[in-house]
């Protein structure tokens, strides 16, 4: 048993979301009891003692989603035309990028940010997966990272037409192998979905392909949606409907599966996501950086759909995310009321929701009979620090560095900003020679 002892409790527990001078018991997996220190001490005698000193402690982050093969890309020079369109970035840097990835590269890219995501304070990721010319056997790898780092993970393969029949075959086959493998082991440390690309890379028939596979595997999906105005464009001209109508029409939309970005829907389409109880994942750096535009997310949120949070691999640091959206969307209502209690709401409440959704157990608060993923932040409030600013000091000043201890299903990963057992300078070194490679072939 592990006693973390004399920590600041921002527990997400409405009916009882902060503990001054609290403790939390860990037995195997499970929190097994959270309370004052000065009771909890006593009473657990023997266990492993973690002294907070202080310090907050809260639930682990979670990613709804991220993609991990995207890593190499960073600090990549390809030269040429800079990009001007979404439909530019996407033909001239990751589909470049994903074509040259080694089996050895998916397991290295997906390290580097699984690492920085531990710094981060990060739990549990959704993450989704390309390689084309290294399909078979690559969420195996990302799996095997998973496992080396202790990060809790669900894994899908990107489908689409793009690359050839024998590619999307590849993919598909994957998808399922994996989902295979993952209802074997039946640990909620590791599980599935079916990715797909855009729809504007996926025809009639691999859709049908796509959902007769996931249904015998008896998952959902994990789809890119609208991020771009270019896959409307091509949803209308190609089959006369908008992307979510296409998708509902298919039966996509459920609260199996995900929906990522959904930027360019109508009211329609939003009536349509309401209607399946899909979840959608909002990722603003992203949408910002690739200049898709303003996901409709405070709409959607009023309307009670699921909207969750995530990175699209453009960071491992939700508190990022997090920040970003809040400014994004009163920029984008040009009023600086609004988005204050929302982005907290679908990192903290929706991502939890989401990532239960497809576990069988319970995570995201220091709760009893809960996940034991719990983070230990650094963080001296410079002013008063109690249920009512939690979210104030989150926003304005917490930071993914400010985590110097990470325990995920109840296990010590990182104490101090040191990861147990993992040699990290030999791990990035070896990245580093691979990027290199990666580069060159490029």
């Amino acid at each position: 048993m592990i006693l973390v002892v004399n920590g600041r409790l921002i527990t997400r527990d409405p009916s009882m979301p902060f503990i001054e001078k609290g403790a939390v018991a860990i037995d195997g997996r499970l929190i097994a009891d959270l309370g004052e220190s000065a009771v909890l001490e006593p009473r657990y005698p023997d266990a492993e003692r973690i002294d907070a000193r202080g310090r907050i402690v809260m639930p682990g982050f979670i990613n709804t989603h991220m993609h991990y093969y995207s890593t190499f890309a960073r600090g990549m020079n390809l030269g040429g035309k800079s990009a001007t369109t979404f439909g530019e970035i996407l033909s001239g840097l990751w589909w470049r990028l994903d074509k040259e990835l080694s089996l050895e590269d998916v397991y290295y890219s997906a390290i580097g940010p699984m690492i920085d995501g531990i710094h981060s304070g990060v739990t549990s990721v959704i993450d989704h997966h390309a390689s084309p010319f290294a399909v078979r056997g690559s969420l195996f790898r990302i799996a095997e990272a998973a496992e080396l780092l202790g990060i809790r993970s669900n894994l899908c393969y990107e489908v689409s037409d793009r690359d050839g029949p024998e590619i999307t075959g590849a993919g598909i086959a994957e998808n399922m192998d994996f989902a295979k493998h993952c209802a074997s082991k039946n640990d909620d440390m590791l599980r599935s979905l079916f990715g797909m690309h855009a729809q504007m890379t996926v025809s009639e028939k691999t859709m049908k392909q796509c959902i007769e596979a996931a249904a015998s595997c008896g998952i959902g999906f994990h789809i890119h949606a609208a991020e771009g105005i270019e896959d409307q464009i091509d949803a209308v001209s190609k089959y006369g409907m908008r992307v979510i109508e296409r998708l509902h029409t298919y039966g996509l939309l459920s609260e199996k599966s995900l929906a990522v970005h959904c930027v360019h829907i109508t009211k329609g389409e939003t009536d349509l996501l309401k209607e399946s109880n899909v979840a959608v994942i909002h990722n603003p750096q992203s949408n910002m950086g690739n200049a898709v535009g303003l996901s409709p997310v405070l709409t959607m949120l009023g309307e009670g759909i699921l909207v969750g949070l995530g990175t699209d691999g453009y960071s491992s640091d939700m508190t990022e995310s997090l920040k970003t959206s809040a400014i994004l969307h009163k920029h984008g209502a040009g009023i600086p009321s609004v988005a204050w209690a929302e982005p907290h709401h679908m990192l903290f409440e929706n991502n939890k929701t989401i990532m239960e959704r497809f576990i069988k157990g319970k995570l995201g608060a220091l709760k009893k009979d809960h996940y034991a993923d719990i983070i230990i932040v650094d963080y001296k409030p410079p002013t008063p620090l109690n249920e009512n600013t939690i979210n104030s000091h989150i926003l304005f000043g917490f930071s993914g560095r400010h985590v110097d201890t990470t325990i995920i299903n109840g296990r010590l990963i990182m104490e101090e900003r040191i990861l147990k057992n993992i040699d990290e300078e030999a791990l990035f070194a070896h990245s580093r020679e691979l990027a290199q490679k990666l580069w060159r072939r490029i």
